[in-house]
Formats: C-alpha cells, structure tokens, sequence
C-alpha cells in the first residue's frame, strides 16, 4: 500500500480555505436590509490534521445609504446603528479589512481560495455577496456559491440545527448574554465546524486511503 502524503489545509478540502462568516444585519433581505456587524474567524490545521479555531477579526459596519433597517432585527441583535459611540466603518472598508485577512491566510494555507462557513451560511453569503456587488470590489477570496453550514453538520452530528443547543450538545460553554454579536455567534460557529470535521477525521482518512488505492482518477471539472 502506497504511503499517503501528510494532510494539509488545502489537501483536506480540495484547495479551499474555510473561513467562518457572522453578520448582524437589519433585516432579512440582503439587497435592501443594512449590514451592521461582520466577524471572520480563521480555521487552523495541527500537526495531527485536526482543526482548531483561530484568528477573530470584527468589525462594526455604517448601514450603507438608504439601508433599511428593521426594528425586530434590531431588537434581537441589540444595534444601535446610530449611536454616537458605535465604531462603526463604511462597508466597503469593513470587507477590504476582511478579505486582506483572508487572503494573507489562503495564501499561508497554500490555498486557492476561501469558502465560507456560516450558520445557516445561505444568509450570510447572500448578505456577504450583496455588499461585494454594492461596494464595486473586485477582488473577493471567497467561492460565489459554495458554503459549508453547521446548521447542516450540527444537524448530522447532533441533532441540533439551533447554534446555542449544537454548540451545547458538542461540548461547548455558550454565554446567552454575548449571543448575537458576530464576533461571539462566528467563533462559536468555528468551534462547532471544527468539532464536527474532527469527530470525522477517521472517516476522511478512510475515504483518502479508497481513492489512493484507485489510482489516478479522471474527474470532471466543476465550479463548485
């Protein structure tokens, strides 16, 4: 049997980066409801292959002009857009900060490029794509389309599609107080993905070990 060669961050999921999106938003409709918070937490490999959680970059972002901004949006994330001491930035600033993140860690990861990782991460990428396309910016790492949802992984690992009671049921302490802030609800997002892709590492290296003894493959290319 061939050796295999050791894992590395872009071996494990095809050349992409996962990156961890949070937004706290306005409302629900990416075209017309504001962006007010977003957070990226970057994901780490160890020497055994596992993932831990990494780097946290947040930002507070300025509803971008004639923003609709929903008062039960605002209720549950608790956002003042308008307050005087809020530190908020222009949202094209905010995603150029994020995506130099990004990209300096998609390099060192020798990766193609990101894919995000969101709770129920249909809702961030839409949010996150809307304001690319309104902020002009050219250069975006993350994939279009593609995600990774821990809705999804927590359901399957389990049985918890809510983000406090799949993080609760993974093992992990979970502060009702600092929920809903993007920065608090994307690392425990991290912490969630993570626990989940190494409770399956046993049955990636199976799956590594079955396609090595094939030999070369021809594959369809795809984008997604």
């Amino acid at each position: 049997m061939s050796t295999l060669d050791p894992i590395t961050m872009a071996t494990r999921f095809r050349g992409f980066l996962p990156v961890v999106i949070d937004v706290e938003t306005g409302g629900f409709n990416s075209q017309t409801d504001a962006l007010l918070e977003i957070a990226a937490v970057l994901i780490e490999m160890q020497g055994d292959g596992s993932l831990r959680r990494g780097e946290t970059v947040r930002y507070h972002v300025k509803p971008f002009e004639g923003a609709n901004l929903e008062p039960a949006s605002l209720a549950v994330n608790g956002i003042d857009p308008h307050h005087p001491l809020r530190p908020a930035i222009a949202e094209a600033d905010a995603l150029q900060r994020v995506f130099q993140t990004v990209r300096t860690a998609v390099r060192a990861a020798e990766c193609t490029r990101a894919v995000l990782v969101g709770h129920n991460a249909f809702f961030d990428l839409n949010f996150l794509n809307a304001a690319v396309a309104r902020s002009q910016i050219k250069r975006n790492p993350f994939h279009p389309f593609s995600s990774f949802d821990t809705a999804t992984l927590g359901g399957v690992a389990f049985g918890q599609t809510v983000l406090m009671r799949a993080t609760l049921a993974a093992g992990f302490d979970w502060d009702s107080s600092s929920a809903h802030s993007a920065g608090y609800d994307a690392e425990r997002t991290a912490d969630l993905f993570c626990a989940v892709c190494n409770q399956f590492q046993t049955i990636f290296e199976a799956s590594r070990r079955r396609l090595a003894s094939m030999g070369p493959l021809q594959v369809e290319s795809d984008e997604g």
